[in-house]
């Protein structure tokens, strides 16, 4: 048995030290940096200001849905793509023309014209976005080990804030001073910026030349099936009854392409989401809570600014204000927990802990009315808050602790596409929902409406206009015995919204309590694909060069015993 301790030169050190120094990793990720926070930027700077685009285009309720699950839509569909495309491909190449297809699609949005065009380009957004999530994740797996990803989380935090906090504070002023157009544009000089940075500091290796076969069939099938499941889902109870002949065709025919997708998938050489994946316990455990998060985060973001305008008569720069208690637990909760697990290596604790929050914050938004008390509006969205910033990212990193250096790309972007997934189906969900809520609730208020209106005398008309034309109405703008109403309206059905979030976090707590605990890695992924021959991918580098060194090249059945045991876990292992 090897020595603990062990000397400068001793390949158990040099195995165990980060290929890259701490500068070299800094200047590598600095571009990564600067794309992340384009594209927190891009997507941020509108949140506030959509119920004023939908508003100004003519959009109703489902259109201000459609315009935020277009690109959730797209993008769940994309990563696991871009994934694929990843342990295929240029790393570099792709995410920088990830990068491209994003800006360019959403400065493209801001020339839109009605809520078709929008939601359009914003599909084309979702596709760059896709790249953008899973690239980054698995780029950062090549430079940074599991174990030490905590040492950076402070710079990722630092551009989670700064794009998180400043685009809907920037979105806010830019739609309140000049016009909503111009947040689509503001992304453009940052995004030229980082393809510059990038192309000079993200330095690589090179992937393995070998015949790319993509799985288009595999492609068709998924956005089939979650396309027809959302477009079911949206129109549902309004243009057609829940029980019908269309809710027959979309839902029967997303199930029927669901399931030639998994018939399809299992007998392809090179399938887009690989099932096998699903018998490491890891990996599928990890998919399961992920939805929950994708559902937390996304969900409630669109639908708390939306609450601040619609409910409590914000302007879009007072609403950006008002979610950054939301922004603080997130950014706190990621930051903080990063360090911890990064010092001591735990971190199945975090996780739980952050499990039992997007519980406690998803039931507790549940309660809002028109009038709650702003220190409890902040306490419930600080929780909720904490608790995606302690689950979000670590799913991420557990999977890639124990996922096969050669799937890499696709086991770090399936774990994104099933947020992704979760958070497209949860908006549609809860954007259902509420439509429905405030039509019910609008109808049964009519005689309040009614009095209120008339009593406005000459002044009422264009009120009425307004709250028929089938637009989302302008609250800040109503007449306070109007707006009230209204605002209590819209208080109760995104408040009932809510609650649908509520079970699907219950299952992302009994998901997380039974994840194999399994130690990080300090490897990173070229080190662990260079150690695949010791078979030292999957066990601790210091055991793995105590094995070599103690048994030379002839392994002993119970060295053979060993590893095997200790390579279990790993999917893809043969």
């Amino acid at each position: 048995m090897a020595s603990d301790t062990t000397t400068p030169g001793d390949p158990a050190l040099d195995a165990e030290a980060p290929r890259m120094s701490h500068r070299k990793v800094l200047e590598a990720l600095s571009g990564l940096l600067l794309g992340m926070f384009v594209s927190i930027l891009a997507a941020t700077v509108v949140s506030t200001s959509l119920p004023v685009i939908i508003h100004d285009i003519g959009g109703d309720q489902a259109a201000f849905t459609w315009v935020v699950t277009a690109t959730l839509l797209t993008t769940a569909i994309s990563t696991p793509i871009w994934g694929k495309l990843a342990d295929l491909f240029n790393r570099k190449l792709l995410i920088q023309l990830a990068l491209i297809i994003f800006v360019l699609a959403t400065a493209a949005a801001g020339f839109s014209q009605d809520p078709g065009t929008l939601i359009a380009f914003r599909a084309v957004q979702g596709i760059g976005a896709g790249g953008l999530a899973a690239l980054s994740q698995v780029i950062m797996a090549d430079i940074i080990s599991p174990r030490e990803r905590g040492r950076y989380m402070g710079l990722f935090g630092a551009v989670m804030a700064l794009g998180t906090i400043g685009g809907p504070l920037l979105g806010g002023f830019i739609t309140d001073g000049i016009g909503w157009r111009w947040n689509f544009y503001v992304a453009i000089p940052f995004a030229i910026a980082a393809l510059i940075i990038l192309q000079i500091t993200l330095n690589i290796e090179k992937r393995p030349k070998k015949k790319a076969r993509i799985d288009y069939f595999g492609i068709v099938l998924l956005a089939t099936s979650v396309s027809l499941l959302l477009i079911w889902i949206t129109n549902a109870g309004k243009s057609y009854d829940w029980w019908s002949l269309e809710t027959v065709l979309m839902a029967g025919g997303a199930l029927l392409a669901a399931i030639v997708f998994v018939i399809v998938e299992l007998r392809s050489r090179e399938p887009l989401v690989p099932l096998s994946m699903f018998r490491n316990r890891t990996y599928t455990l990890a998919v399961i809570a992920s939805i929950a998060t994708g559902i937390s985060m996304f969900g409630t973001s669109v639908f708390l600014s939306q609450y601040m305008q619609m409910a409590r008569g914000a302007t879009p720069t007072e609403a950006g204000l008002l979610t950054l208690p939301m922004i603080a637990g997130l950014l706190i909760a990621s930051i903080v927990v990063g360090q911890l697990i990064s010092r001591f290596g735990h971190w199945k604790p975090y996780l739980i802990v952050g499990g039992v929050l997007l519980i406690a914050g998803s039931f507790l938004l549940s309660t809002l009315h028109y009038d709650t008390n702003f220190v409890l509006v902040s306490l419930y969205m600080f929780l909720l808050g904490a608790g995606v910033g302690m689950t979000m990212q670590n799913l991420v990193l557990i999977v890639q602790n124990t996922a096969n250096p050669a799937e890499m790309g696709v086991a770090s972007s399936g774990v994104a596409f099933f947020r992704s997934l979760g958070g497209t189906v949860g908006v549609s969900v809860m954007g259902a929902a509420l439509a429905t809520s405030v039509t019910d609730l609008f109808a049964s208020s009519k005689e309040a409406l009614t009095t209120a209106i008339v009593n406005l005398g000459a002044d009422g008309a264009a009120v009425a206009e307004q709250l028929q034309s089938g637009t989302l109405p302008q609250v800040s703008t109503l007449p306070t015995a109007v707006r009230v109403i209204v605002e209590d309206i819209y208080a109760q059905g995104i408040a009932h919204s809510f609650l649908i979030a509520v079970p699907i976090a219950v299952i992302s707590l009994i998901a997380i309590v039974f994840l194999p605990n399994k130690p990080l890695t300090r490897m990173t992924t070229s080190e662990r694909l260079a150690a695949g021959e010791a078979d030292l991918a999957t066990v601790s580098t210091a055991e793995g060069m105590a094995a070599l060194d103690a048994t030379g090249t002839i392994r002993t059945q119970a060295d053979a015993a060993t590893t095997g045991s200790a390579a279990h876990e790993g999917p893809g292992r043969r």
